[in-house]
């Protein structure tokens, strides 16, 4: 089971005729095994009804912002605090000493953003440095505008994965790319 690749969900770019459960299932199909659930407009019993499908799928569930029941772990905001309550959490950061901060902090994981330019948040900043990925005290997964052609890239920079919203949303196969994305970031 490969842990370099997390998608992170967004349904409002999952293509027409699709639903987010269909390309969850999918991703599932072709190895996917890390989910991080972002609806973040939703209720919560919403989002733990789409984390139910996904572990149903066989994945694993991390939540943005705020935990899911039955959830891996939280995937925090930039500025949060560590989590008061013990729990594998992890940290969106935009910078080499963001990631070093949150590994101080406790967290287990890291996204560093972004990789490289981004159709899903376009003029979001430039892109990092390729070695501001190199030997971090944590876990970090390359996010922002990875795609298949640059996955393995952002991997020989010194992440330790890749996490990946748009390439997968948006596709017009989802366990294509999937199946694409974990072949280029096998180690």
């Amino acid at each position: 089971m490969s842990r370099r690749l997390v998608v992170l969900t967004d349904r409002h770019q999952v293509r027409a005729g699709r639903s987010l459960r269909d390309v969850l299932g999918a991703a599932a199909d072709a190895g996917l095994r890390i989910v991080l659930l972002r609806e973040l407009d939703l209720p919560d019993d919403e989002r733990a009804k789409i984390a139910d499908h996904a572990r149903t799928c066989g994945m694993e569930v991390l939540a943005a912002h705020r935990p899911v029941p039955g959830g891996a772990g939280v995937h925090l905001p930039a500025a949060a605090p560590a989590p008061e309550i013990p729990t594998r959490w992890g940290r969106s950061c935009h910078s080499r000493a963001d990631a070093v901060a949150a590994a101080g902090d406790g967290a287990w994981w890291a996204t560093l953003s972004p990789y490289a330019e981004t159709e899903s948040k376009p003029g979001y900043g430039p892109p990092l440095a390729a070695d501001d990925f190199a030997a971090l005290p944590l876990p970090v997964y390359a996010l922002g505008g990875i795609t298949v052609d640059n996955a393995a890239a952002a991997r020989a920079a010194g992440a330790y994965g890749v996490a990946v919203m748009g390439a997968v949303m948006r596709a017009s196969d989802p366990a294509d790319v999937v199946a694409a994305l974990l072949s280029a970031v096998r180690s």
